[in-house]
């Protein structure tokens, strides 16, 4: 869904209210509370400051269309960023050209300080998500049931999913593997291979912001 059609939170939390909730609750702030809280409502959970966030995200988006094309970056809001960020900022400008469309691996603990894991189709989450919120600093980004993969090791819960850029494969040797579905070349994840594949190059982040990272970044348009 796209929080930005709405025009204010309250719009947002009225649109996940079934016309059941308000028949027994009667009253229209409580339902409110509990959509926004993740017990009502018919969509993802969505905070205030996200919702607010990705609002100034998308005026961003449409100031640079006024401006004649002018590409708006939010990551160049901020200064002194940590390692992982300052590698998000890097690669912004050729994620929303589409230019690049990196896949990166995390293995970090989530809000609940459970040990979580997967990959991330970076240019989705660079379309679909308030950055602003992972640039200032108030929330990591985790890998999500939704990503390309997703592996809880505190409850062995796995997930996989193809994504708007990325379909989900194997490779020869039956490991995961991800095939651009823009120009159909693979980007092999498994460390043992010499290279990830055409276009593509991988890089180690060190960081102590997160227990590991990698970034599969993968060209798929060249300029001259």
């Amino acid at each position: 869904m796209d929080i930005t059609q709405f025009a204010t939170y309250e719009d947002f939390l009225d649109s996940q209210v079934q016309p059941i909730d308000l028949y027994y609750l009667e009253d229209e702030e409580v339902v409110r509370q509990l959509v926004e809280l993740g017990f009502r409502g018919t969509g993802e959970v969505v905070k205030r400051e996200e919702f607010e966030a990705k609002k100034r995200e998308a005026e961003l988006l449409r100031q640079q269309q006024r401006n004649k094309g002018k590409l708006v970056l939010v990551g160049e809001k901020f200064h002194d960023l940590s390692p992982f960020l300052e590698a998000l900022a890097q690669r912004e400008e050729a994620h929303r050209t589409g230019k690049m469309m990196s896949i990166v691996f995390i293995r970090d603990r989530n809000a609940q300080g459970q040990e979580v894991s997967g990959y991330i189709d970076l240019a989705a989450r660079f379309k679909n998500e308030a950055f602003e919120q992972y640039f200032s600093g108030k929330k990591k980004l985790i890998p999500k049931p939704t990503d390309l993969s997703f592996y809880n090791w505190s409850t062995g819960s796995a997930y996989a999913s193809s994504s708007e850029h990325y379909q989900v494969t194997t490779d020869n040797d039956a490991s995961v593997a991800f095939k651009n579905k823009r120009d159909r070349k693979m980007v092999f994840v498994d460390p043992a291979r010499v290279t990830p594949g055409d276009n593509s190059s991988r890089t180690a982040l060190h960081t102590d912001e997160y227990m590991q990272v990698v970034f599969y970044d993968h060209v798929t348009r060249i300029t001259a």
